[in-house]
């Protein structure tokens, strides 16, 4: 536990731990407050987060890709378009 002060303003200097991340600042009640780290996902990308299904075959493709798995055959533009 460490004891900091605001500045006038209301600021508080969290530390190095927390530079350029994203946070979630909770008020509890009038007397404690909870910062948590954070990410933030855009909302066009939110789908994928929902749909596990998806999910679940992107994480297959990357595993599948960084083994060196990849098609010979290049993608049909036409049949996915339809």
């Amino acid at each position: 536990m460490t004891t900091k002060t605001t500045d006038r303003k209301g600021r508080l200097t969290l530390g190095e731990r927390f530079a350029n991340r994203t946070v979630i600042v909770e008020e509890i009640d009038d007397t404690a407050v909870r910062i948590t780290l954070a990410r933030v996902v855009p909302e066009r990308e939110m789908w994928l987060q929902e749909n596990r299904a998806a999910a679940a075959a992107v994480s297959r493709g990357l595993v599948e890709a960084r083994a060196g798995k990849l098609s010979s055959v290049g993608p049909d533009l036409a049949a996915d378009a339809a």
